[in-house]
């Protein structure tokens, strides 16, 4: 906030982009994972419980989780120790219960066996890999890693979102918040999550995003702060462009959101109206004026069978999102995308980091490394801004000198090292002769 007070940075306009990030964690396959938890529970029994379970732990212990699963060949092996691993995991969270239920170690082996096995008539068996959810265990070294599909590509980690001013005519654009989640988690929960909080401290009132932030309750949540989203594509099937949709109408809305009056393509504004079971609203155009009009063929208004006229019925939903997709085709006619360059902030950000993969596990240390890595390049930023504001002083004292005729700065080291030059010359001549 000091740093934006005092550059005089516009903070009104601000865009938002998010990313896939992975703490520093090995991708073990589910039976690397089981043995895994297996031998660091057994890491924190006393010796006497070594012994008396040693024929439980027997198998899993001789060598690596790795070397374990290495050592496996063929799916058909691979469901049988799978299985034998889901009863032994059972026993020894029976067995070991009384003892050590306060104990991480135990906790996370009874985490995994609820995960990845079931009772179906008492008996234990292994879940298919579809019944996994994205929030399932990654790692035993960091609980609170996720899985996420996202183009095709898998990813085991968080998920940081990174929000930055965008005012054209800021001469900086400096970051304003970094947030680090599970990567299960939406990019609407992520805006949900930053939105009071970037009101309060930088009074945001335009927001630029991509599709993925936008539904119907951050409308609503977006409405309540006075912040209009501009989104660079919206989620959905896109409208043909051999029809009419909602958002070619013009649509009015109290401060709530609710519609009042809607302008159709050839000009018609009338009223809207609540439905009978007030859950969708209705419009009704009049029947010589939509009979008349050259949209009447790709027109969504319908010509009622009870009311002679055409009416156009949608909900709160299709009316928020008709608007979005208004602002979206305004921004897009402007030919600048201001989103765009935040992508550009997301791998300055990650750039330290090789293959977006940081040395460290966990959400708060992973979080604390990203809001470094951003103060550090809103620091380069300033370095920046700072280092041209001085050259573009200098230029201009330097022209100032020249017009004016009076040796300054500059011209006091062209003159200096003109007569050098001269005194150089001089004595090669009279001292050396040549």
């Amino acid at each position: 906030e000091i740093q934006i007070s005092a550059l005089k940075v516009r903070t009104g306009m601000q865009r938002m982009d998010s990313t896939q990030i992975a703490s520093n964690i090995v991708s073990a396959s589910r039976i690397q994972l089981l043995v895994e938890g297996i031998q660091r529970v057994e890491c924190i029994l006393s010796e006497a419980d070594r012994r008396k379970w040693s024929e439980l732990f027997a198998p899993y212990i001789k060598d690596s989780a790795g070397h374990f699963t290495y050592r496996i060949k063929g799916e058909k092996a691979l469901q049988g120790h799978l299985t034998q691993i889901g009863q032994t995991i059972n026993d020894l969270l029976l067995k070991l219960e009384h003892a050590y239920a306060e104990e991480k170690a135990y906790q996370v082996l009874a985490r995994l066996f609820s995960e990845h096995f079931k009772f179906i008539a008492q008996e234990i068996q292994l879940k298919e890999n579809s019944e996994l959810t994205s929030s399932s265990l990654q790692s035993v070294d960091d609980l609170e890693a996720s899985f996420r599909t996202k183009g095709g590509k898998h990813y085991k980690g968080y998920v940081a979102n990174i929000t930055e001013t965008c005012d054209p005519e800021n001469d900086i654009q400096l970051i304003t918040k970094v947030q680090v989640a599970p990567n299960n988690v939406d990019d609407t929960q992520l805006l949900a999550e930053a939105l009071p909080d970037l009101k309060a401290r930088t009074h945001v009132d335009t927001l630029y995003t991509d599709g993925g932030y936008g539904s119907p309750e951050m409308d609503d949540m977006l409405r309540e702060n006075d912040v209009v989203q501009i989104q660079t594509a919206i989620r959905g099937r896109k409208p043909s462009t051999e029809k009419l949709h909602l958002s070619d109408f013009e649509i009015k809305q109290k401060e709530d959101g609710k519609p009042t009056r809607i302008i159709c393509p050839n000009g018609q504004n009338v009223k809207v109206q609540a439905s009978n079971k007030r859950k969708s609203f209705v419009a009704h155009f009049e029947l010589g004026d939509c009979q008349a009009c050259p949209f009447a063929a790709a027109c969504p208004a319908k010509l009622g069978k009870r009311d002679p006229r055409y009416s156009l019925r949608f909900t709160q939903a299709q009316a928020n999102v008709a608007q979005r997709r208004k602002r979206n085709q305004s921004h897009l006619e402007e030919g600048q995308n201001l989103r765009a360059a935040v992508e550009a902030t997301v791998r300055q950000i990650k750039h330290p980091f090789p293959a977006s993969k940081l040395p460290v596990r966990g959400q708060f240390r992973v979080t604390c490394m990203l809001i470094g890595s951003a103060i550090l390049s809103n620091i380069r930023r300033i370095q920046r801004y700072e280092a041209f504001k001085t050259k573009q002083k200098d230029q201009k004292n330097t022209e100032l000198e020249l017009e004016s005729g009076q040796p300054g700065s500059f011209c006091a080291l062209l003159i200096g090292s003109i007569q050098s030059t001269m005194a150089l010359f001089i004595r090669r001549i009279f001292v050396f002769g040549c």
